[in-house]
């Protein structure tokens, strides 16, 4: 009987030693909640953004940031969120990144919690500040941005035309463009209106954008909108002729 508990008890433990070794070989896939710290091995400099190879322990994958010239090679950096892309395209680069991470906001110290922190903090910034000199007025049919946010209900789910300038480009994210738009209306600090688009715009161009509204888009990982107008159909560009 003693034999038999005896037994019992190597087998118990060499079981618990092999479940602890096996778990220490595996890559450590660390939590948003807790933070990411990585080591930069290689970067890569496209217009948009900089693509940097990192090593978290022992694993090695891409992620890809708003364009900076200070990251550099050895650098150690840390970041929470980022939205995972698969077989993603960069035209400017002309190469296909089989699974890559877009993170907006990294640092050279240890991070908060983005469960720790309101969810504002954490939903991405607005691509500028609002330009005072643009001054856009409506075409017929279309409406201000100021008036799309102050009845923003009303338009939820319907096609609107909307004039403005173009204030920035993400190109091919999620297969879309991303492209942000103001025409010097406000409503209540909104000014700036996010579209998705399989047009290719330019930063400066004034242009005129006919898509559906979306209200309260959340794609995860922080990436949220209150409005957002989606497969939007190019319509007029004043800069550049169509």
């Amino acid at each position: 009987m003693n034999y038999k508990l005896i037994s019992i008890l190597s087998l118990f433990i060499i079981t618990l030693f092999a479940c602890q070794k096996s778990n220490d070989d595996k890559p450590d896939n660390t939590k948003a909640e807790s933070g990411h710290k990585v080591k930069v091995v290689e970067v890569t400099q496209a217009k948009a953004y900089t693509y940097l190879k990192v090593k978290e322990n022992s694993k090695e994958y891409w992620m890809a940031i708003n364009k900076s010239e200070t990251i550099k090679e050895d650098d150690i950096i840390y970041y929470n969120i980022g939205l995972e892309m698969k077989n993603f395209k960069s035209e400017d680069l002309n190469r296909i990144f089989d699974t890559i991470l877009f993170v907006e906001k990294i640092s050279d110290s240890p991070m908060s919690s983005p469960h720790n922190m309101p969810a504002q903090q954490i939903m991405p910034k607005k691509p500028l500040e609002k330009d005072p000199s643009i001054s856009i007025e409506p075409i017929s049919g279309s409406i201000s941005i100021a008036e799309l946010y102050n009845n923003s209900r009303s338009y939820s789910g319907k096609k609107i035309k909307i004039k403005g300038k173009v204030t920035k480009v993400n190109p091919a994210i999620m297969g879309k463009n991303w492209v942000h738009l103001q025409d010097g209306s406000e409503y209540k600090g909104q000014y700036d209106l996010t579209i998705t688009t399989q047009e290719k715009v330019n930063v400066g161009d004034v242009v005129v954008f006919e898509g559906i509204i979306s209200l309260n888009k959340d794609f995860g990982f922080g990436y949220a909108y209150g409005i957002l107008m989606e497969e939007a159909n190019l319509l007029e560009n004043q800069t550049i002729a169509l």
